[in-house]
């Protein structure tokens, strides 16, 4: 049985902490994972990033950029929960309606051309998540939305389909 030589070369990619045939130490980079120790360019390697910015000096016009500090954890959850309330095709449509004012469940019905429980199905959900808010009036209903924000996350969302549509 043959054994190997220590002047050989090792099989494979340095393990990680090993050093490579290209003096870098690996510190764990995975070589299957685009942009490891692939030949791209690395921020370790040249001071830039793969687009060929300054890492080192974050250089911007005017100055450094202050990072602006995450919301919290519980933030970041609830915001995600409203987003999914309004993740509905129906549900914006409502939403685009009550923008304009309050408006009872068979006004939706009329306006959005969809049935009666599936419009009170999409209002259940948007006001268990805090989007709307229903004050009876008689025998009905009048639905309105909780924050003008609101409206102005599904305009915009709305708008941006519509712009990325004419291009």
């Amino acid at each position: 049985m043959a054994t190997a030589s220590s002047d050989a070369a090792p099989a494979g990619p340095p393990g990680p902490g090993e050093t490579g045939a290209d003096g870098h130490v690996d510190a764990g980079h995975d070589p299957a994972v685009p942009g490891h120790r692939d030949g791209h360019p690395h921020p370790d390697d040249t001071g830039h990033d793969v687009a060929g910015h300054d890492v080192a000096g974050h250089d911007h016009p005017g100055g450094p950029v202050p990072l602006t500090p995450p919301p919290s954890p519980t933030a970041l959850t609830d915001a995600g929960e409203l987003l999914r309330a309004l993740a509905a095709p129906v549900r914006i449509a409502i939403v685009l309606q009550l923008r304009d004012g309050d408006r009872c469940v068979h006004d939706l019905v009329d306006a959005l051309d969809v049935a009666q429980p599936l419009i009170s199905q999409h209002l259940r959900v948007l006001k268990a998540a805090g989007v709307v808010h229903g004050q009876r009036r008689g025998r009905e209903v009048a639905y309105r939305l909780v924050d003008d924000h609101l409206a102005h996350i599904v305009v915009d969302a709305v708008a941006h389909v519509q712009e990325e549509a004419k291009r």
